[in-house]
């Protein structure tokens, strides 16, 4: 196959014309490492090649904007950038980023853990279901939340103070509490230890 024309078309991207075959859009560096030029005959297999090195640059830059953003996990963004490009060039990028360090799951895991039991109060149970919804497994999980085990009890105390004071000013009112312990569920609390706090609330 043979090309009949390089111009440019927007930016740094080039048009580049082909005999017989819809036109590529190509970033100059790909056209200059493949050094494609007008009047360059291409071997068989080689077009096949320059779509794939180009997928591959859009979908790797494409991820660095992505973690420009916030961080992800390795399945989380893979799930991400699945969405555009095709598989084999998602395994590409994420092994790339993964060797320069920019994607660790264990590190994102422990991210999440402070982000969940920290920042949002959440208790162990839900933050285990939100990490396990940014793809990361149960393993890395539970070490990542394991050094927030001790510090439940005295966060559900916490929370209580600062959130649910006015709903539990009168220990007589059952449905207030409950409603309390329904909100407590929500955030991923077990029942005994919303009973124990309950008790250690009123015991003070």
């Amino acid at each position: 196959m043979k090309i009949t024309d390089i111009q440019p078309y927007k930016g740094s991207i080039l048009q580049v014309d082909l005999e017989d075959a819809d036109p590529l859009f190509l970033h100059r560096d790909i056209a200059a490492e493949f050094h494609l030029k007008p009047g360059l005959e291409l071997p068989e297999g080689a077009l096949e090649e320059i779509r794939t090195a180009s997928q591959r640059r859009r979908a790797y830059e494409r991820a660095l904007y992505l973690l420009d953003v916030r961080a992800y996990g390795f399945a989380e963004l893979f799930e991400k950038l699945e969405q555009n490009y095709e598989e084999d060039v998602c395994y590409w990028v994420l092994g790339r980023l993964v060797k320069l360090g920019m994607i660790d799951d264990r590190r994102y895991a422990a991210s999440l853990a402070e982000k969940y039991v920290i920042v949002k109060h959440y208790g162990l149970y839900r933050a285990k279901q939100e990490m396990r919804r940014k793809g990361l497994d149960d393993e890395l999980i539970d070490d990542a939340l394991a050094a927030y085990a001790e510090e439940t009890d005295a966060q559900l105390a916490a929370l209580l103070e600062r959130k649910y004071a006015a709903d539990l000013a009168d220990p007589s009112d059952q449905k207030r509490i409950n409603r309390v312990k329904a909100a407590l569920v929500r955030r991923g609390y077990g029942y005994d230890a919303i009973r124990s706090a309950l008790e250690d609330y009123y015991a003070e």
